[in-house]
Formats: structure tokens, C-alpha cells, sequence
């Protein structure tokens, strides 16, 4: 990380001088509510979407949720992290951690060169980011209803990305333009966000890859980086032999993780292949259907009309 983006988050804050004069968390700085539940209100300027804030060190912040979507950038030492209730996290220099707002969190307490900065988010930042992800595919919708709260998922993400230079790069660059509060930049920030959401999703073998006890987690991640890159002629019989499991008992954790199962998610793949390539290139729907591993192209038609109301003709014809 650039030095004086650090050395000015690594200054100690009036907040955390008066732990380290003895005070402990005080929880009216965060919430007005008897469950500690951390208040957007409390952090963000009245019409801002993000704000950012250094991490507290010197204490153990006890046991929270948010009403906001919190990213938390790891910018030098580390970070421990217990997440609802059981799960134990070391965030490492440019790891990133992302806490939907069903999340229960705590934090172990933290030295002085332990610099972490929080990213308080409300969920309408992130439209334009979303949309930014214009190419249909299984992993954004996965990260899109992770964030969203809408997964059966664990609700986090962390993303071990400290050698992944265009990640860190863009978060230096809305760590910047936040601290020094320059005006008209919430646009560039939410592109910049929809930028760095892009490169997370190519990096998906990254994701909630280091707790030893997530093998649950890993196998969703894998399974659908599979999908992504082998929808063609991949099967539920090569992906589950890799992950040494059961053919049934893979397509029944995707089921529970993301609501379909394994030829659901594929199929979907396809399709969104499908409608990208429609849109894109000028390939006949005979090309399309072959490109996308397709036999049956009667089935295929009936498929596409399901998902998008719609022939392949007037999709491309509605898209131009």
C-alpha cells in the first residue's frame, strides 16, 4: 500500500486513545439500540451510500451485526475475526472481508501496525456496481445474493487477495478518494467497486478458501468456478470426483447454497452463454447452440423461451 495512505491510517484516533486510556468500546459511538446492532446513521453522513473508517485497535470489539454491508481491507499486519458465533478468521495484509447484515461479528484486539480499514456500505451503493456486471454468469449471481442477504450461504466472503494488483490498486484508489473526502466522486466509487467486484469474480478459487473447516464452502466455489469455465461438456461426475464426493451429495449441497441443483446451474450457464452470445456476436442460433454444448435443439429453444420470454430471435433482435 502506497506510505501515506498507511501512515495516515495508521495515525491512533481520538476513539482509540481512549481505549488505550483505559475505556472500552463505547457502544453509543455505534448504536442507540439495545442489541448491538452498528448504525449506518451512527457512521455515515446524512445522503452518503459508503464511508470508510480505520479498524479499532488496542480492544476486543465485541459481539455485532450491521445494518449495511461492511468490506474490510486488510492494508498492513493482521486481523482476527470470530463470525457467528463459531468461525475463526485471520485476515492477512490485502485479504478483503465482506459481512452481509445477517452477520454476527467480533474482532480479537489489534496491535498498533495491525491496519485494517472498514468500508461501511449501504446496499443501494452498490446498484450501478451490480449492473456493471454485464455478462450473466453463475459466480456473479452467487457474490450479487451473498452480498444481498438473499443466500442460504454463510454470508460472508473473504477473499485472500493481496497478490491480485488490480484489486489493490482500485481499493487504494476509493481508500483515497474517501479519506480525502473529495466531492462528486460517489459515481467513480460505485465504477470502481463494480470494477473491483469484476476481478473478484475471475479470482473465485480465492474465495473462503482458508478455514480448515469449510469444506462445504469450498466445494460451492469450486463447483461453480467449474460451471463457469466447463459448462460445454462439463458433468456432475468429473467435478464431484475431483472434490472426492458423492455425485449426489455435491448437486445436493449446491442445492442448498444457491437453490439449484447441478444440471439446474449448468443449464443456466448455458443459457446465459447463449443469451451473450446472441447479443454479441453475429453467430447463427445453430452456432450459438453448438458453442454452448447443446444437442437438442428443440429442448433448447423451449429452455430459452422459459428463461427469457422469448425466442432467440427476438432476443437479438431486442438487444440491438
Amino acid at each position: 500500500m502506497d506510505e501515506r495512505l498507511l501512515a495516515q491510517l495508521r495515525t491512533i484516533t481520538e476513539e482509540e486513545q481512549t481505549i488505550l486510556a483505559g475505556q472500552g468500546v463505547q457502544r453509543e459511538r455505534y448504536t442507540s439500540s439495545r442489541d448491538f446492532v452498528v448504525d449506518s446513521d451512527k457512521l455515515l453522513e446524512k445522503g452518503k451510500l459508503i464511508e470508510i473508517r480505520p479498524h479499532t485497535r488496542f480492544v476486543h470489539f465485541p459481539r455485532h451485526r450491521h445494518n449495511y454491508v461492511e468490506m474490510l481491507y486488510m492494508c498492513s499486519g493482521s486481523t482476527t475475526h470470530i463470525l457467528n458465533g463459531s468461525r475463526e478468521l485471520v485476515l492477512r495484509q490485502g485479504d478483503l472481508l465482506f459481512l452481509n447484515q445477517a452477520v454476527y461479528h467480533e474482532i480479537l484486539p489489534a496491535g498498533e501496525e495491525d491496519v485494517g480499514v472498514n468500508f461501511i456500505i449501504l446496499p443501494q451503493f452498490f446498484d450501478r456496481s451490480f449492473r456493471m456486471l454485464e455478462q450473466e454468469n453463475v459466480l456473479r449471481d452467487f457474490l450479487i445474493s451473498t452480498l444481498a442477504g438473499e443466500s442460504a450461504f454463510a454470508g460472508w466472503l473473504h477473499i485472500a487477495a493481496g497478490d491480485i494488483l488490480p484489486v489493490e490498486n482500485l481499493l487504494e484508489n476509493m481508500i483515497w478518494t474517501l479519506l480525502e473526502k473529495k466531492t462528486g466522486v460517489n459515481l467513480l466509487n460505485q465504477t470502481t467497486m463494480g470494477l473491483l467486484l469484476q476481478n473478484l469474480t475471475l479470482f473465485a478459487e480465492t474465495i473462503n478458501r482458508t478455514l480448515p473447516d469449510s469444506r462445504d464452502e469450498n466445494a460451492v466455489f469450486t463447483a461453480l468456478q467449474y460451471i463457469e469455465t466447463s459448462y460445454c461438456s462439463g458433468t456432475l461426475e468429473e467435478i464431484a470426483a475431483r472434490l472426492q464426493l458423492p455425485p449426489y451429495a455435491l448437486s445436493r449441497l449446491l442445492k442448498r447454497h444457491t437453490g439449484a441443483n447441478f444440471k439446474q446451474l449448468l443449464q443456466q450457464r448455458k443459457l446465459q452463454q447463449a443469451a451473450y452470445l446472441l447479443s454479441n456476436t453475429g453467430m447463427s442460433a445453430d452456432a450459438v447452440i453448438e458453442a454452448i454444448g447443446y444437442e437438442n435443439s428443440s429442448y433448447f429453444y423451449r429452455k430459452f423461451r422459459e428463461k427469457y420470454g422469448c425466442s432467440p430471435a427476438e432476443y437479438r433482435a431486442g438487444k440491438r
